[in-house]
């Protein structure tokens, strides 16, 4: 959904209602790059730039930041000591407290925050009811875990000058802190990785009294001219820092208020010997971050993290987008490395590369280049958690334990689902219901936008258009499937909604500078923000879900948010002023970022409680997205274009989110706005059948594109990559487990897969999906019918459809026919993955079905791997160990076995109702690609289970022209959840 665009039914008619005020919904409608501020309209961004600037271009520059000798003490696995600021030629100093955390888990992380004031000191700042203090609760709704102290932690060096800290697995890390000027600097192995304040950009704006200028005294005639020469002289003769926008800052009509003054936080955090850096996520560039200073084909300006409800937004650019994650990863051969920026307000991020003279180990480990960052926040902490790898499986993994893992999904959310701004009824609704499945298209969720409720009223219903919603509930609920509604941040302002009134009677809603109630403009015209970070508030929401306070909702109704930048259509840069007050007196600026996630967090709390003892998983899509949001559902890449460079930025899109630790993602397929040509929509589909959330998606103003509309061939087309998501839910599921055991991404990029292929680092349009062994490149080009995938080893690869051997060698690139029919998808040798063969309806009516089991023979000949994990699909029951989770072994070319993957004892499992039945699925066949030849003439195996044999029939068919031989394992017959062998 948007917060622009054409307007139309109820809303146009609202609209020309309020035409006076017209010029409100002016940001909303034309909504544009220009709409949002660079970073020299942005004060403290400019601020920070330019001190960057002036250290670079000044001789012999000095940090004025230095650790206070003999105030620091190491203990328990921490640092602490006072740093101090001199702020000008007379040497006064602002005390800046240090803290140097060293974790059981191998990070480390450094904290500097400002010496809280005394009370009379306090109340000279400028007027507000906002805190004083900085921010410092964004641990509290980010971190879950990876903080307990290494107490192992030791003192490896200690004099007047440095403190050198060894921590980490073996005392392998290391930590160089020196006092003046203060520099980190972390060492992996005893070589540099990653230096904070090496260049000596860290700034910490401190707090000031706000001195108001007197008043000019009234000029005689013939001194104006004399009076502006002395005001020119003395700006020319100025050294101090630009005051324009300490205290207050306009940018579009409107004004910031800013009762504490400059408070920004700024570092240089230098990658030693890292060409590579990725993450940060949400933009809409390439997987490898650009430069940001300029040069040929570089960014000009930062990136920036400022969550915001961008208009059908551009691409390859570092302008913010919906969502933001402040993780980055570096990487080199055989190395990664990362930092974690824990702060949650508007953040800007340069990127800089350069030919690194100060290290050559970093160069002789096959980088050339060195990449150096700068990072600065409008408020709040200045707070940094260290990883040093050094795989990106152990970033991935170590940052799933400090913020969480992907929630476990019910199955149903990782099938198919159908969307549009709007269905207009729910006899439409069961009209495309049963049309999916008159032409045999699976899907699992249907989706509501906005139109289903009674005047943009949520918690209600449309009375003519949705007159009886249970019974549309009922009938999707009959084949197995859901329905999604969308409910909003923005609570309409109206009379005669109980909804409103309770949010103002309980005082539970955001408020402006002043303390009182924020009004703003969304989709229903005047509305009100719940506050999600007050607890009240998320109890009091959690009530609206009740099945008895939102009727019309069942147990299949699930939910998403959209708009929770927060998307504000008369505020600055469409969102919420700055100056406003959140629960705690906070002001909005301190937390912009987490607001998406507080709103998401108290849904999914909403859906888990909206009756006693609810089993079931919840699923709730949100837009905006921060550092934690996966713990708690999926999101979307937000509104994309029906047009084919949208389509190919997708994938790097969804890449990003997977190695940021946020992998249950996808963008609109089709594109939200216009009406993608058939040839695009097509292979949207394609390319969709492979991002982990899946779903399609249109604006009000676009033609119905339902893909049984599309005609043939392409509805055909498109029905065989839906088919081909559900026959592989198998592997998908195992993938989503491992991301929630892990944080392991479940669409991971080359570098991550290969990370000694350097070639491979910079590639964003081909991946591997989870374990399986897959390479999926989807075609993103119009008319292209042939593509050319980057191989990064020596591994024999099958495609995927006719398992034709495909000629190839490490590091090459190799051409693969990929007429309109056909997705670009490789088998690597050497595994065996999952699939359910039987078409279906929905991953409801798979629930028992048998499996097939595929296994890609190395290049040895001899050896495949994999596993399968299984549970209900929906509860909580797999916490209590209710679930199936097998790993497969081709051993020698001839014994193909299934093991439980945790070693635990099948027999011993208490076995609820689910197990039981489960214990009747099957493993149905088996299909060995790139079979041995000495498998040749064999009509039948033998299978081994549970001290009981048999013999399953075996059909062989030999290479030919180019394709593997293969053989079938029919009728295998096997539990999928007992131990079993295969001997040929």
């Amino acid at each position: 959904m948007l917060a622009s665009g054409p307007l139309s039914g109820k809303w146009t008619t609202y609209v020309c209602l309020l035409s006076t005020l017209s010029t409100l919904f002016a940001p909303a409608v034309s909504v544009k790059e220009h709409d949002f501020k660079k970073c020299d309209q942005s004060g403290f961004c400019k601020r920070n730039r330019a001190f960057a600037d002036h250290a670079v271009g000044t001789s012999a520059w000095q940090s004025p930041y230095n650790v206070l000798p003999d105030s620091g003490a190491f203990k328990d696995g921490q640092f602490q000591a006072t740093i101090l600021k001199t702020i000008n030629d007379k040497g006064e100093t602002v005390r800046l407290p240090l803290t140097v955390s060293f974790h059981e888990s191998g990070t480390a992380r450094v904290t500097i925050d400002e010496e809280k004031r005394q009370k009379g000191e306090i109340e000279l700042r400028h007027s507000s009811k906002a805190r004083k203090e900085r921010y410092n609760e964004a641990e509290q709704w980010v971190v879950v875990g990876g903080t307990s102290l290494d107490k192992e932690a030791k003192v490896a060096f200690e004099d007047k000058t440095q403190i050198t800290v060894q921590y980490g697995p073996s005392s392998k890390f290391e930590a160089v802190i020196r006092f003046s000027p203060f520099t980190v600097d972390f060492k992996r192995d005893g070589q540099s990785q990653i230096k904070f304040n090496d260049k000596g950009f860290l700034n910490v704006e401190h707090w000031r009294q706000k001195i108001e200028p007197p008043p000019e005294p009234e000029k005689k005639e013939g001194e104006e001219a004399e009076g502006e020469k002395k005001e020119e002289e003395k700006k020319e003769e100025s050294k101090g820092e630009d005051e324009s926008t300490w205290w207050d800052e306009q940018f579009g009509g409107n004004t910031d208020s800013k009762p504490r003054g400059p408070e920004s936080v700024g570092l240089d955090i230098s990658f030693v010997g890292y060409e590579h850096v990725f993450g940060i996520p949400s933009h809409a560039g390439p997987l490898s971050l650009k430069q940001t200073r300029g040069g040929e084909g570089n960014y000009q300006e930062p990136y920036r993290l400022y969550n915001a409800d961008v208009f059908e937004y551009i691409l390859d650019s570092p302008m913010t987008l919906y969502g933001a994650i402040p993780l980055m990863q570096a990487h080199r051969k055989d190395s990664s490395v990362a930092v974690f920026w824990l702060n949650a307000a508007e953040t800007w991020i340069d990127v800089t590369k350069a030919k690194d003279s100060k290290n050559p180990l970093a160069l002789g480990s096959g980088s050339k280049l060195s990449t150096s960052t700068h990072w600065y926040s409008e408020s709040g902490l200045l707070d940094v958690f260290v990883f040093l790898g050094p795989t990106p499986h152990d970033i991935t993994e170590k940052y799933g334990e400090l913020t969480g893992t992907t929630a476990m999904p019910q199955e149903f959310s990782i099938a198919y689902h159908q969307c549009r701004w709007n269905y207009n009824s729910d006899d439409d609704v069961k009209d495309v219901d049963a049309k999916m499945d008159k032409f045999k298209m699976p899907y699992d969720v249907i989706w509501l936008d906005i139109e289903y409720t009674d005047e943009k009223k949520y918690f209600t219903w449309d009375g003519h258009s949705f007159k009886d919603p249970i019974s549309m509930g009922k009938q999707l609920e009959s084949h197995g499937r859901k329905l999604v509604t969308i409910i909003d941040p923005h609570i309409k302002n109206t009379d005669n909604y109980p909804v409103v009134a309770e949010l103002k009677a309980k005082d539970l809603a955001v408020k402006n500078k002043d303390g009182n109630i924020f009004e703003g403009w969304c989709w229903p015209g005047s509305s009100h923000w719940i506050d999600a970070f007050s607890p009240a508030a998320r109890e009091w929401w959690a009530s609206l879900f009740k099945y008895s306070s939102f009727k019309g909702t069942m147990e299949n109704t699930w939910i998403w948010n959209d708009m929770n930048e927060p998307s504000v259509f008369n505020g600055p840069e469409t969102t919420m002023p700055k100056d406003n007050l959140h629960y705690g007196n906070w002001e909005h600026r301190d937390v912009h970022n987490l607001n998406g996630m507080t709103f998401h967090n108290a849904t999914h709390h909403a859906v888990k409680s909206r009756k006693p003892g609810e089993l079931q998983r919840p699923f709730v899509l949100t837009r905006s997205f921060f550092a934690g949001s996966q713990r708690v559902g999926a999101m979307w890449t937000g509104d994309n274009q029906a047009a084919w460079d949208h389509l190919k930025a997708s994938i790097p899109m969804v890449l990003s989110q997977g190695i940021a630790g946020f992998p249950f993602s996808g963008a609109d397929v089709g594109g939200f706005f216009g009406n993608p040509e058939k040839d695009l929509l097509t292979r949207w589909y394609q390319a969709g059948a492979f991002y982990p959330f899946f779903r399609g998606h249109a604006h009000i103003d676009a033609r119905r594109r339902e893909p049984y509309l599309a005609g043939e061939p392409y509805s055909t087309i498109i029905a065989a990559a839906l088919r081909l998501r559900y026959s592989l839910l198998p592997s998908w599921y195992t993938a989503f487990r491992q991301a929630y055991l892990d944080g392991t991404p479940i669409i991971k990029p080359m570098f991550y897969t290969h990370p000694s292929e350097e070639a491979g680092f910079a590639i964003d349009d081909q991946f591997f999906v989870g374990n399986t062994g897959l390479l999926a490149k989807p075609v993103t080009d119009q008319d292209r019918e042939m593509v050319d995938i980057w191989i990064p080893d020596n591994e024999v690869y099958y495609d995927y459809f006719t398992y034709d051997i495909v000629p190839t060698s490490k590091g090459k690139l190799v051409r693969v026919d990929s007429p309109m029919n056909k997705i670009p998808l490789l088998m690597q040798g050497g595994h065996i993955f999952a699939r359910r063969d039987r078409p279906r309806r929905s991953s409801a009516l798979m629930k028992w079905d048998d499996y097939t089991l595929v296994v890609t023979i190395g290049r040895d000949g001899k050896f495949a791997e994999g596993d399968l994990y299984v549970d209900d699909g929906e509860s909580y029951d797999f916490e209590k160990g209710q679930y199936i989770h097998r790993k497969f072994v081709l051993e020698a070319g001839k014994t193909i076995s299934s093991t439980d993957a945790e070693g635990r004892d099948p027999k011993s499992i208490k076995e609820g109702e689910w197990f039981k039945k489960a214990r009747n699925i099957l493993v149905d066949k088996i299909i060995v690609v790139g079979a041995p030849s000495s498998w040749s003439g064999k009509k039948e195996v033998t299978v081994e289970s549970d001290g009981t044999t048999w013999t399953a029939s075996v059909e062989y068919s030999p290479a030919a022209k180019g394709r593997a031989a293969f053989a079938i394992i029919k009728k295998v017959g096997a539990s999928i959840a007992a131990d079993w062998k295969v001997v040929v």
